[in-house]
C-alpha cells in the first residue's frame, strides 16, 4: 500500500478542507487547548488550568434536574416514555414538532417578558447557534458579500458567517472610550470603508446581551441601528441568544420589541438568531432557532435546516419542559438570581485587588479590565500577559485581541460554568498573582527611588551652571540617566 505524505494528501482536498477557515489557531481556541491538556480538578488534578474561557451555564442545573425527575415520561427513552418512542424515533420533516415550535415561541416571548409575541409558523430549527448564523448568513448574503459587526466581537462569528459561505466580516470599531457602545458615526465609517475596499455590505449583526461585553442594548442604540439598516436597505441580524441571562438594571430589550410599533422599519430585513444553550444551559442539546419577519428567509431558512435538524427525541424534551409554565417561571427568576449572586461575588473578589470591569447586566461573563498589568500598551504585550495567567496562573481567560479587539489589556472571563468552590479558587489564583506582581512593582519602584536620590545627592554638590552647560553632552546627563 502507497501512503502519501501529508502535504500531498492535502493538496487532493478542496480549497475549503485545505484552508484554517475554522479559526482553531486563535488565542481563544488555544486557550481551551490549554485546559484540555492540564484540567482542574479539585482532588484529582487541584494545580490544573480552570477553564473561565467557556460561555456555559452551570448554575441552574438543579431546576431541571428536579423537573426531569418529576418527568419521567418527557425522556422517550425510560420506562415511562417508551409508548411513545416509535412516533418519536419515526420520520420527522424539517419543519420540527409543532409542540415544539410552539413551545419555542411562548418561551421567547416569556424571556422577552411577554412584551411581544412570536409566530411559532416563523420558528425554523437549526443545531445550534453556530449552524443557524451560517444559515443566515447563507440566505442574505453572496460570497465576497459582507456583514458589519461592532467589535469585540466572539470569535466563532469568524467561523460561523464566513468559513463554508465566503461572507466577510467588517468590524464597526467601538472604544473604551465611550463603553464599547455602538453609535451611528461608527457604523457609518465601517459601512464606507467597506464600499472603499470593493465589499458589498448586506447587513448589521448585533450580539445583545453582548458576547463578550456582558452590556445589553439600551431602546435608543437599537433604534438607532434599525433607522440605519433601513436607510442603507440592508439586513440587521439580532443575535439574542444570551436573552433570559440577564441579572441587574438594565434589562434586556429585543429587537422584536423595537420593531412592534415601527410603521417605518421594513420587517422583512429584521432576523433574529436564538438558542437554548445559554439561557437554558443546554450547548450539547443543539438547540438553534431562526426567527425571521421575513417569509422568503423562513422558506430558505426551513429547506436548509435539513442540514442540522433537532433530533426529534430533544424536541419532545425540550416542548414538554417548556410547556411547564410553572417550571418556566421557576427557572428563569431562579436563574437570574444566582448568575447575579455569582457575578456580586466574583467581581467583590477582583474589586479586592483592584481589577476593574465593564458594567455589564447580562451574559455569562466580565469583560476584566488588566490594561494595569500591561508592560506596554500594545497587543503583544497583552499576549504575554495572557501566556503568563495560561501557563503560570493556571487561569483559561480569553485575551480581548482574539475578540477583535484594537484596544490591548481588556479579557473576557467566564463566571457561571463551575462551582463555587471553583470560583473561589480561581479568585484565589487572581489575587495571589495580582499581589505577587505589585510587590516586583513595588521592588522595582524602591531601586528607581534610590538611584534617583542617590543621583540628586550627587547633583547637588555640583554647580548648576556645570549642570545647564551647553557643552556638557546630553547622553552624559545623569538626570537623563535617571529617566532611563
Amino acid at each position: 500500500m502507497v501512503h502519501l505524505s501529508t502535504n500531498t494528501a492535502s493538496k487532493l482536498l478542496s480549497k475549503l478542507a485545505q484552508g484554517n477557515g475554522h479559526g482553531e489557531d486563535s488565542p481563544y481556541f488555544d486557550g481551551w487547548k490549554a485546559y484540555d491538556s492540564d484540567p482542574f480538578h479539585p482532588t484529582m488534578n487541584p494545580r490544573g488550568v480552570i477553564q473561565m474561557g467557556l460561555a456555559e451555564n452551570q448554575l441552574s442545573f438543579e431546576f431541571v434536574e428536579k423537573w426531569i425527575k418529576n418527568n419521567p415520561k418527557a425522556s422517550i427513552c425510560s420506562v415511562e416514555g417508551v409508548h411513545e418512542f416509535k412516533d418519536i424515533a419515526n420520520f420527522q420533516d424539517y419543519h420540527g414538532l409543532p409542540r415544539f415550535r410552539n413551545a419555542v415561541a411562548n418561551f421567547m416571548a416569556k424571556v422577552r417578558g411577554n412584551r411581544v409575541q412570536f409566530d411559532p409558523d416563523r420558528v425554523v430549527m437549526s443545531g445550534g447557534a453556530t449552524g443557524a448564523h451560517e444559515t443566515v448568513a447563507f440566505c442574505l448574503a453572496n460570497p465576497g458579500e459582507a456583514f458589519l459587526v461592532p467589535v469585540p466581537y466572539y470569535p466563532g462569528f469568524d467561523r460561523d458567517l464566513t468559513w463554508r459561505t465566503g461572507v466577510k466580516i467588517v468590524p464597526v470599531i467601538c472604544e473604551s472610550s465611550t463603553n464599547f457602545k455602538l453609535t451611528r458615526e461608527a457604523m457609518e465609517t465601517a459601512y464606507v470603508e467597506a464600499e472603499k475596499s470593493g465589499l458589498k455590505v448586506k447587513g448589521l449583526l448585533i450580539t445583545n446581551p453582548s458576547n463578550p461585553l456582558g452590556t445589553v442594548y439600551d431602546k435608543k442604540t437599537l433604534e438607532t441601528a434599525v433607522t440605519f439598516i433601513n436607510e442603507k436597505n440592508i439586513h440587521l441580524v439580532c443575535d439574542e441568544i444570551y436573552a433570559a441571562t440577564v441579572f441587574a438594571e438594565p434589562g434586556f430589550i429585543s429587537i422584536s420589541e423595537v420593531i412592534e410599533n415601527d410603521t417605518e422599519c421594513d420587517k422583512n430585513l429584521i432576523h433574529v438568531v436564538y438558542s437554548l444553550s445559554k439561557d437554558m444551559g443546554f450547548p450539547g442539546f443543539r438547540v438553534g432557532i431562526i426567527y425571521s419577519y421575513n417569509d422568503a428567509v423562513v422558506a430558505c431558512a426551513r429547506k436548509m435546516s435539513s442540514f442540522g435538524l433537532v433530533s426529534s427525541q430533544t424536541q419532545y424534551l425540550i416542548a414538554s419542559m417548556l410547556s411547564d409554565d410553572a417550571f418556566v417561571d421557576r427557572f428563569l427568576a431562579g436563574s437570574a438570581e444566582k448568575l447575579a449572586t455569582r457575578h456580586y461575588n466574583f467581581t467583590k473578589g477582583l474589586a479586592q485587588v483592584g481589577i476593574g470591569y465593564l458594567k455589564g447586566s447580562g451574559g455569562l461573563f466580565l469583560w476584566m479590565d488588566l490594561r494595569h498589568l500591561l508592560k506596554e500598551k500594545t497587543l503583544e504585550a497583552e499576549m504575554t500577559l495572557w501566556r503568563v495567567i495560561i501557563n503560570d496562573v493556571k487561569l483559561n481567560v480569553s485575551p480581548g485581541s482574539s475578540f477583535h479587539c484594537s484596544e490591548p489589556g481588556w479579557f473576557r472571563v467566564c463566571f457561571a460554568n463551575m462551582d463555587d468552590n471553583t470560583m473561589d479558587i480561581s479568585i484565589t489564583r487572581i489575587r495571589n498573582f495580582v499581589l505577587q506582581n505589585k510587590e516586583v512593582a513595588k521592588v522595582k519602584k524602591q531601586k528607581f527611588c534610590w538611584r534617583q536620590s542617590s543621583l540628586e545627592l550627587r547633583l547637588s554638590s555640583r554647580r548648576l551652571e556645570d549642570i545647564m552647560s551647553p557643552h556638557s553632552p546630553l547622553p552624559q546627563s545623569p538626570m537623563l540617566r535617571a529617566t532611563t
